[in-house]
């Protein structure tokens, strides 16, 4: 199954880029499954004072909530010492197509992970051809794309479809 990971500075345009690549994927029929890194040492999806939170607050190590559209299965656990595997094993079973936001220390040189970089100036485009490979496409919002760029570079906004186009033929081959 192939992962995809979508790096970038901060505001530099990975969400657009994740969202158009999944509304892409998923309207050729694929299914998805996004992980998001999010960096803030004390995040929590889960909302104090609500049920769920007072049951991990308790000790409870796995809490599930079950709605009747949702299924949120929060795991107190150390996440920093995690790989790749551990990460995805989590949604593997669940899509065709994983795409990653963020873990930028994680998949950077990882050559089995084709990566969208989320760029605002040509500065980032050069510092990302010595930080990340394989790199597959740039987006985000360059005001101006460097001469003789040897990637595709693609505004996520104006034409989603060239990035999803890009990436799947990347991917293609992966797809089980």
């Amino acid at each position: 199954m192939p992962i995809i990971a979508v790096v970038g500075s901060r505001k530099s345009g990975k969400t657009t880029a994740v969202e158009a690549l999944v509304k892409g994927f998923t309207g050729k029929g694929y299914t998805v499954a996004t992980v998001k890194h999010i960096s803030e040492p004390d995040f929590t999806m889960d909302t104090e004072g609500k049920d769920t939170w007072r049951h991990t607050k308790a000790g409870a190590l796995v809490t599930l909530s079950v709605a009747p559209n949702e299924l949120t299965f929060i795991k107190k656990v150390d996440t920093t010492k995690y790989g790749l595997t551990e990460i995805v094993k989590h949604c593997e079973d669940e899509a065709d197509i994983i795409i990653l936001e963020g873990f930028r220390d994680l998949v950077a040189q990882n050559p089995l992970v084709p990566k969208v970089v989320a760029v605002k100036t040509t500065e980032e485009v050069k510092e990302a051809f010595e930080y990340f490979k394989p790199i597959v496409a740039f987006s985000g919002a360059l005001s101006t794309v460097p001469k003789g760029l040897s990637i595709p570079y693609f505004d996520a906004l104006q034409k989603p479809e060239k990035l999803v186009e890009t990436v799947e033929n990347k991917i293609k081959p992966m797809i089980r």
